[in-house]
């Protein structure tokens, strides 16, 4: 059963939800009585149920029959009888055309009036559905056997390697994996109750000390042995589990996998956080490496600056907790240096997904404003792989209104992080919300909302602002460490999730698109854009074979 409880904000604006749209497509056909009689004067009786069942998907068995009542074997009529007919046929037809006369002229003044008195109503509008309405449950289980649930962001190898040290093994991993009983967010018991489709499974490493100042491949060489690993960590666990796992590399091939299924085998393309994993000098020859290897997203920065794009904000040091620098200045090359657009153009030619999560408002905002002539960094759209919303929670990780409104012009999406320190906050002492020079600080945590209900807000914020086209789901499991959202404890609970956006009013169409339909929207776009750089001639990006 899903929860029904919600929080009550008292910081925050009061949204009257959108009108619910519901669903009524169902994937069960229906059993429809058709009569016993259907006559055809084109075709004969017998095309008729083939064409009808050919565009419906209807089974022939025990539904149409064939009209007896005009063959020619019947006794003649007697004269008398014959007359008798003719004058009843003609009074019945009569009537028939004075009724129907009245009829048509009744509708045909009742649709004026209506359409003098409501502009909005239409004569077009679908007739209700006459089945009872879905439950809650029944839609939500629709949902997500039609349209696969994949999170944009999943931290489950950074914790493998930290938990287990990259053993998947041993006893331990296996049972607690297989079984359940993982610690923190996941494991295979909990991802297939939560009907997970899949993930952009992330080989996450943390920045090198120093790394937004000391910007040489020495220095950047131990973070790009172990994304190697991490890589290599998680093709092993694939391989190791192929029933639970795609084994294609492109979209299409693992969304036929996932239908195949039934929803059984989880979407399984990797993904880096941050050029902080590919050598300064050798980015685009990497690039390619990891993209032969699986990996089809690429953030472009993680806590740190790099050769390539300014990052939101810098970790300086690996003390506990860690400190943070609390701003980001403007930079000197409008946040994406000139080598940094070489790079993302090659990963347009290559088809691997631009993630803008972790960089700063100024990186943003240069990735997706078009230049004087009309152009953008990126010829294909990208996507921030785990950010929230600024106005709900103005902690500089999140989107800001003024690049949220920026993301339809691409056909972006914003994919919302479940992680608590990103959900629910206040702004710090004299922060102002959104102003036109940022200065970033830490807001302070607001533990009362730590909740499923406001992730949900956030979702709906976006989705209200931009359209339900460009918003997603971006949890950060196993990233978060023990912390959480209270309802959203782990991967188990999405349908949770779902079942509240469509209590707050989402529409069950709107909630396909932001479990996954959006994502592989984009996908599949970025995927297009490979293919048209590749037939015009777009050659790969050079590294400096110099060195450093």
């Amino acid at each position: 059963m899903f929860s029904t409880a919600k929080e009550s904000d008292p910081l925050l604006p009061s949204y009257e939800p959108a009108p619910e749209i519901s669903s009524h497509h169902t994937h069960q056909s229906r059993e429809i009585d058709y009569g016993t009689y259907l006559e055809s004067t084109s075709t004969g009786a017998e095309a008729a149920p083939e064409l009808w069942n050919k565009k419906h998907d209807f089974p022939h068995e025990g539904r149409w029959k064939k009209s007896t009542g005009l063959g020619g074997d019947e006794d003649e009529e007697e004269p008398s009888r014959t007359i008798e007919n003719a004058m009843s046929r003609f009074f019945r037809g009569a009537f028939t055309l004075i009724f129907f006369g009245c009829f048509f002229a009744i509708v045909v003044s009742f649709l004026n009036s209506r359409s003098s008195d409501d502009p909005d109503w239409s004569p077009q509008r679908p007739r209700p559905n006459p089945r009872p309405e879905r439950t809650i449950e029944e839609r939500v289980n629709a949902i997500l056997s039609s349209t696969p649930l994949i999170d944009g962001h999943n931290d489950l190898a950074i914790f493998i390697r930290g938990e287990y040290k990259n053993n998947i093994t041993g006893d331990r991993f296996t049972k607690e994996f297989e079984i359940g009983g993982m610690p923190l967010n996941e494991d295979l018991p909990r991802l297939r109750s939560g009907q997970v489709g899949g993930a952009f499974w992330s080989a996450f490493v943390v920045c090198p000390v120093n790394a937004s100042y000391d910007m040489t491949d020495s220095n950047y060489a131990t973070e790009v042995a172990h994304t190697i690993e991490q890589i290599d960590l998680l093709r092993r666990l694939q391989a190791q589990y192929p029933s639970d796992f795609t084994s294609g590399l492109e979209s299409k091939d693992m969304l036929q996998q996932w239908r195949a299924s039934k929803g059984r085998s989880m979407f399984g393309p990797l993904s880096i956080e941050g050029l902080h994993q590919v050598p300064p000098t050798a980015p685009m020859s990497t690039l390619r490496h990891y993209y032969s290897l699986g990996v089809r997203m690429a953030t472009l920065t993680w806590n740190c600056h790099n050769p390539f794009a300014d990052a939101t904000l810098i970790m300086n040091d690996y003390s506990t907790p860690p400190k943070v620098v609390n701003g980001v200045f403007r930079p000197k090359e409008g946040a994406v240096t000139a080598r940094g657009k070489q790079v993302l153009q090659e990963m347009n030619r290559l088809g691997m997904i631009i993630d803008l999560s972790h960089t700063s408002y100024w990186t943003q905002k240069a990735v997706l404003s078009e230049d004087k002539h009309g152009r953008r960094i990126s010829r294909a759209p990208v996507v921030f792989s785990h950010s929230s919303a600024y106005s709900i929670c103005p902690h500089p990780r999140n989107v800001r209104d003024d690049i949220l409104d920026l993301v339809p012009e691409s056909n972006s999406i914003v994919m919302v992080n479940f992680s608590p320190g990103f959900i629910s906050c206040v702004a710090a002492a004299g922060e102002e919300v959104n102003a036109d020079e940022p200065h970033f600080s830490l807001p302070e945590f607001y533990e009362k909302n730590n909740t499923l209900h406001q992730v949900a807000r956030h979702i709906t914020y976006i989705g209200q602002r931009i359209g339900y086209d460009h918003v997603g789901l971006g949890s950060d499991y196993d990233g978060m460490g023990n912390e959480h959202p209270r309802g959203l404890e782990g991967v188990d609970k999405f349908p949770d999730l779902v079942a509240e956006l469509l209590r707050m009013g989402v529409s069950d169409e709107d909630a396909e698109k932001v479990v996954g339909g959006n994502l592989l929207r984009v996908w599949k776009d970025v995927e297009g854009m490979s293919a048209t750089m590749r037939d015009e001639g777009v050659e790969p990006g050079l590294d400096d074979a110099g060195g450093a």
